[in-house]
């Protein structure tokens, strides 16, 4: 079963519509989030902000300082870039409880081609002081996740795929920001992966376990903080590790990653993810391909 984390994302704030300190903010792409959702069970906290993130990420940082929990929604291109300074000024300097719940992110998008395939805002907000970073790997983690953001107190952003990934959690999982998940053990490589990359990752450690390679799947749901300790004990059991994300390797996981085994475990490590380049325009399926992040590449890379 397939579910798009977008919907994840809707059907979590229709939960949640009774906390009255939730409202929930969209830059003119509710449908496209799912945001719109909101409005149908409480529209007098749905505020449509129109085509004007800046102004979204301001009033939602107003709204904090009131005790409100705001939900600012749109692609993640644009929450990311086109309101970066007020996320930097307003949200993550005064460590304000906002969070920004970005869909449509990476290259599988699709045809809207490069200038909406956001892969850089990992890098962005990675970048930010105070500012925590989920991306999570199925629907049920997405829920779990918007629901983990409420619990924590200050900036925290969502990055969501806009396509549909395989469920892979139970749904009595629980999520907890700052924590990685090994969902498979072996002795040979640890794969690292992120997101919509973590189902990947399941199925090349089912072909390389057919070849006789066993390998470690660590789901990394919390890019920041990072889980230092598990990225550690992976690598000391495995002595080889692939990383694997639909983003930039420059500032995203892969780059997390490699900073923590630089200083506490030197390991041989592969990034997979967009190397320094702008997406392109095509289906996901052909863009995974061309950016090298099927299945078969996981496991090319875990043979290196």
């Amino acid at each position: 079963m397939s579910i798009t984390m977008r919907d994840a994302f809707g059907q979590a704030l229709t939960e949640l519509h009774n906390d009255p300190r939730i409202i929930v903010l969209d830059a003119d792409l509710g449908k496209a989030t799912r945001a719109i959702n909101f409005k149908k069970v409480c529209p007098e906290r749905f505020l449509d902000m129109g085509i004007a993130e800046q102004d979204m990420i301001g009033t939602a940082a107003g709204l904090a300082i009131c005790g409100k929990i705001p939900f600012a929604t749109t692609f993640a291109v644009f929450a990311t870039g086109r309101a970066f300074e007020q996320i930097r000024n307003s949200v993550a300097y005064p460590k304000l409880n906002v969070k920004i719940a970005a869909t449509h992110a990476g290259i599988t998008v699709g045809y809207d081609g490069g200038s909406h395939q956001s892969v850089v805002d990992i890098a962005l907000m990675r970048s930010l002081p105070n500012m925590v970073i989920l991306q999570p790997a199925d629907a049920i983690e997405t829920k779990q996740a918007i629901y983990a953001s409420i619990e924590y107190y200050g900036p925290v952003y969502i990055r969501l795929s806009r396509i549909a990934t395989p469920v892979i959690h139970d749904p009595n999982y629980k999520f907890k920001i700052g924590k990685a998940e090994v969902l498979r053990k072996g002795k040979d490589v640890a794969i690292i992966a992120t997101g919509i990359m973590v189902s990947k990752a399941l199925e090349a450690a089912d072909k390389l376990q057919a070849e006789g390679i066993k390998a470690t799947v660590v789901n990394v749901p919390t890019i920041k903080p990072l889980d230092r300790e598990v990225i550690i004990k992976v690598a000391q059991e495995t002595g080889k590790v692939v990383t694997a994300e639909e983003h930039s390797v420059i500032g995203g996981l892969g780059s997390a990653v490699c900073e923590v085994l630089a200083e506490e475990m030197p390991t041989k490590t592969k990034m997979l993810g967009i190397q320094d380049r702008f997406g392109c325009s095509g289906s996901p399926d052909e863009l995974l391909k061309h950016f090298k992040l099927t299945v078969e590449d996981i496991v090319n890379a875990a043979k290196y």
